[in-house]
């Protein structure tokens, strides 16, 4: 279980209301801790008869996920591709740190792995996969060359692409992907229950990990869209266009074979966080669930509502919303999009009393940084400036990291074993 004191920044550990605060961050990464919603299913949901029995966990989350499943069900083998693994005490098992946000040699290699741990799979054999995000990047059996997938990822996060028109491509340039783990299961007439950990904006099948054991609605068309949207054309290898290809699509008959379920999502942590909320006392509202868009004017219009919300609703009070957000690089700080949504927030809410504005990654990781996202006050803007800087210069350069941790308000939680999106906390008090 999550413990309070992950949350605590400079700011949190001196405020008055730190106890019910951190109790409502807490709440909200509790809801979804991976290994505890895999026990909760399984027990409402018990798993079909099977002679044998094989887990292949996929993605940021796999490793608590997997042991959850081991806990109460005898594995024939195991493989699990991770971006950080853990302890286990599950056996047999092979364990894959793979690369994120960009696949690497060693995402080829979980690829292979995967195909060959598939090919073992008998008749009436049952799968169980355990997918989180991260699985994209971490697993890989592309249908280019490695090094024009990277570039084609570096120029997709560069832009500001959103995760599922990330992943669109993806599905269409991979083996696994789009399907494609499920078709090399159910053609070795192998049964798949897959659970999913949800980190994309309407837990959508196809967008989790890039969908290795769903159906696929998009198209190749589709894909290409997405390339001239961002007009990349000139700017990514010519045979990323040349490769697409057609994925596995929602009436094939190899899905009677495939069951999947997502388990945890960004809304089941939303409400955990509003039932606690109210708990506390506070009057709470969800005022956006499934936000995307660019990081930077999802913090201001965020911190819009928040300043507006001062006139109308009574203290305390707490505003909720969760999504992923984007960021378009134009400068070379560092950071992620939690905390350039944060920076984006500090100017508007400058001068304001008895307010709080909190962003955290599900995941505990923020871009490629060890922060999960920051904490923004009213006072943050004077403080800044007593230190010499001012929240547009450093947004100008995508540099939130290196404000928010001159102020100790960069907030680390630590590697969360769980990862469902993003998550926002507007408090008045």
């Amino acid at each position: 279980m999550f413990s309070e004191e992950r949350f605590f920044t400079s700011t949190l550990k001196a405020h008055t209301s730190r106890g019910s605060i951190t109790r409502i961050l807490a709440s909200a990464f509790n809801a979804v801790e991976s290994g505890i919603a895999v026990k909760k299913y399984l027990r409402g949901h018990p798993l079909p008869f099977s002679r044998r029995v094989f887990a292949f966990g996929l993605g940021k989350a796999a490793c608590a996920m997997t042991q959850a499943l081991a806990d109460t069900t005898e594995l024939t083998d195991t493989l699990i591709v991770t971006k950080h693994a853990s302890p286990l005490t599950v056996a047999p098992v092979t364990v894959i740190e793979g690369d994120h946000p960009v696949p690497g040699m060693a995402s080829m290699e979980a690829g292979k792995a995967a195909i060959k741990f598939a090919s073992q799979l008998t008749a009436n054999d049952l799968l169980i996969c355990l997918i989180s995000g991260g699985g994209s990047a971490l697993m890989t059996a592309p249908c280019v060359p490695l090094a024009d997938l990277q570039t084609l990822t570096f120029e997709l996060l560069a832009c500001g692409a959103r995760i599922d028109e990330i992943n669109v491509l993806r599905r269409h340039l991979d083996q696994l992907k789009g399907g494609g783990l499920a078709r090399l299961a159910a053609s070795r007439g192998a049964h798949v229950v897959s659970l999913l950990l949800s980190d994309v904006v309407n837990a959508s099948f196809e967008a989790i990990a890039s969908g290795p054991t769903a159906p696929d609605p998009t198209t190749c068309e589709d894909a290409l869209s997405i390339i001239e949207k961002y007009d990349l054309k000139n700017k990514i290898p010519d045979s990323i266009a040349r490769s697409l290809q057609e994925t596995l699509k929602p009436n094939d008959p190899i899905f009677d074979r495939v069951q999947n379920t997502v388990i945890a999502s960004n809304e089941i942590a939303l409400l955990a966080a509003q039932s606690q909320a109210r708990n506390e006392g506070f009057q709470t509202k969800i005022t956006q669930a499934g936000v995307q868009g660019e990081a930077q004017m999802v913090g201001y219009d965020l911190a819009c509502e928040l300043k507006e919300s001062l006139d109308t609703m009574p203290r305390p009070f707490c505003l909720l919303a969760g999504g992923e957000t984007t960021v378009t690089l134009k400068g070379n700080g560092r950071g992620g999009r939690n905390q350039e949504l944060a920076l984006a927030a500090v100017d508007v809410l400058a001068g304001l009393k008895n307010i709080m504005f909190i962003t955290l990654a599900t995941d505990g990781e923020d871009g490629p940084t060890d922060a999960a996202g920051a904490v923004v006050t009213g006072e943050t803007a004077q403080r800044a400036e007593s230190l010499g800087m001012s929240a547009a210069d450093h947004l100008s350069r995508n540099d939130a990291y290196s404000f928010f941790a001159a102020m100790d308000d960069l907030v680390k939680t630590g590697t969360s074993g769980t990862n469902v999106n993003d998550l926002v906390f507007c408090f008045a008090f």
